[in-house]
């Protein structure tokens, strides 16, 4: 069973630091976000399975982004509207947290706080988690995906892939003729924010093209010099 990924959107980098290295020591895949836009752009390209989100971000109130989780689209968004979503705020008074509740937290904690609490009850988060019901599956083609599960087939055939390919395959899914951007891509699936010369991206693109490209299929097109999308040229109904 692979580790649920956890998004922490934290602007203060210690305590930042000190989540990311607890929780991975934890075993938990940890992504991290220091600001609601960054949040928003890990939200819709690395699917993780909680969220631990502070309210006071540097652009913007934390309450808008547990709102943006939760008026997504179901069906035609790339957000998981019943994310389960963990408030950590310094905002103490009852009011705040009612309000965040209102705005559609699961749990609310407060700071300072204790880790091994903290942790507790993102399982207890989780295990409410394993039994939502799933999601429609997302066709392409002849490509589905389940984004609950993380299963993807071609043709009717499963197709294993990483937990880092899956998110790649799902954000580029979303809009399957759109050419996504080298900067969107690396922000959004690997919450980069600075892109450098790294060669994350494409050595995850050619191995998700070898296991998805069978006969006559073709899947993640490199479009020179701007990114990638997933088909090339409009879809057959």
């Amino acid at each position: 069973m692979q580790p649920a990924t956890i998004l922490v959107v934290e602007d203060h980098l210690t305590t930042r630091n000190f989540l990311a290295d607890n929780l991975t020591a934890d075993g938990y895949d940890v992504i991290e976000a220091e600001s609601a836009a960054a949040a928003r752009q890990l939200l819709a390209g690395s699917f993780p399975d909680i969220a631990i989100v502070d309210l006071g971000l540097p652009d913007g109130d934390g309450l808008e982004l547990l709102s943006h989780v939760r008026t997504a689209d179901r069906v035609a968004g790339r957000l998981d509207p019943d994310l389960p979503l963990l408030v950590l705020s310094g905002r103490v008074s009852e009011l705040d947290q009612l309000r965040g509740f209102d705005r559609g937290c699961d749990d609310y904690m407060l700071k300072p706080f204790s880790y091994h609490e903290l942790n507790a009850r993102l399982r207890a988060l989780l295990r409410r988690t394993q039994r939502r019901p799933r999601t429609a599956r997302l066709r392409v083609g002849s490509l589905e995906l389940d984004s609950q599960s993380r299963q993807v087939w071609v043709g009717g055939e499963p197709v294993s892939l990483s937990k880092k390919e899956f998110a790649l395959l799902r954000a580029l899914a979303g809009e399957p003729t759109k050419v996504f951007t080298r900067e969107e891509l690396l922000r959004g699936v690997w919450g980069f924010m600075a892109m450098g010369q790294t060669r994350t991206l494409d050595s995850h693109a050619f191995r998700l093209r070898q296991k998805l490209n069978r006969g006559e299929n073709r899947f993640v097109i490199n479009v020179w010099g701007i990114g990638y999308r997933l088909v090339d040229g409009s879809l057959e109904s």
